[in-house]
């Protein structure tokens, strides 16, 4: 190969490396017009790069949720001859999930939280938008814990109670399934306790409008009733931004509805600005029915998504935001 080497640029006219490189290849190959190949093979390399950095950068999330459940391991296994002399030996692991999440969050996305005085001192359901992943709540729930030291649960779908490896994860983080008893024992627990109505459907198959996709779900505000607390509704700016899914696609959607399971791909990873805005409690009043505060309450994420974002959602805009050196009013 040194003699190669050296005959590409020992003649009269030096040749380029790709030049050296086509000719090497094409003395060792026998193939004739190698050029032309590598030539084409750069071309797509050029076009279809950007296509598989949107579907290769979800992976960082997923990623950093397993690399989340490794430090949780390892902390588990380093405190485990403490646990006898502590109420709850997992209080360092939260702090140190959220300083890397909360970190996360600023970095990537540039991460606000505005509203947290609307949050009341005690129990309280708090009602959100979901996107096409749930990573914005993950940062809400980091900055909330940073900031204020609360903790705030949540009600995840079945499917993800059987994802490999992330029991532990579920497990110190507070995270339910449901049903409707144990999210009002929760409540009446004093803790905080997030949900949003829409769940897997609406991440899957809402868009850049930023549709509510609830039907005629109520049950969460018949938790609220029950356990007698305010609901909460949050939105974040741009969520839709940072990753989209393939569910207008017919046949994903028809493929959910089938074996409900979180079959359409997703793609992004964007870097644009994330806002959550949280908006004045709704009160507990005894004589409402479920009917009426589901429909008060998606009128109030509504209401959070008229306000903050713009529609339709772009990603290039979301993109210019980070740039803004001014923040919105709570």
């Amino acid at each position: 190969m040194t003699g190669g080497n050296e005959s590409c640029i020992a003649g009269p006219i030096p040749m380029s490396y790709l030049t050296c490189l086509t000719y090497i290849l094409q003395e060792w190959t026998g193939v004739e017009h190698v050029g032309d190949y590598l030539s084409y093979a750069f071309y797509l390399v050029w076009v279809l790069f950007p296509l598989a950095v949107v579907f290769i950068l979800p992976g960082v999330i997923v990623a950093l949720f397993y690399i989340s459940i490794l430090l949780l391991h390892i902390y588990k296994r380093k405190n485990e001859l403490k646990e006898a002399y502590s109420h709850d030996v997992w209080i360092g692991a939260r702090e140190m999930l959220a300083t890397l999440w909360d970190g996360h969050g600023r970095i990537w996305h540039g991460y606000e939280l505005h509203g947290v005085k609307n949050i009341p001192e005690g129990p309280g359901l708090v009602v959100f938008y979901h996107g096409a992943t749930p990573v914005d709540y993950i940062y809400f729930m980091a900055r909330l814990h940073v900031t204020t030291k609360r903790r705030c649960r949540v009600v995840a779908d079945h499917f993800v109670f059987r994802l490999p490896g992330f029991k532990i994860l579920l497990d110190v983080h507070g995270v339910i399934p449901g049903p409707r008893e144990a999210c009002v024992s929760t409540l009446k627990e004093g803790h905080l306790l997030a949900i949003a109505p829409g769940g897997v459907r609406e991440a899957l198959f809402s868009d850049e409008m930023y549709t509510i996709l609830w039907s005629d779900r109520k049950g969460f505000a018949q938790v609220a009733i029950d356990a007698k607390v305010p609901i909460i509704p949050m939105f974040t700016q741009n969520v839709r931004e940072g990753f989209r899914t393939l569910g207008g696609i017919r046949i994903f959607r028809s493929l959910y509805e089938r074996i409900r399971l979180p079959v359409v791909p997703l793609y992004g990873g964007f870097p644009v600005k994330l806002r959550t805005f949280i908006g004045e409690p709704i009160p507990y009043e005894p004589n409402m029915t479920a009917e009426e505060l589901a429909a008060k309450t998606k009128a109030a994420v509504q209401a959070l998504i008229e306000k903050h974002q713009k529609i339709p959602g772009n990603i290039f805009r979301a993109l210019m935001e980070r740039f803004q050196t001014h923040k919105k009013d709570d």
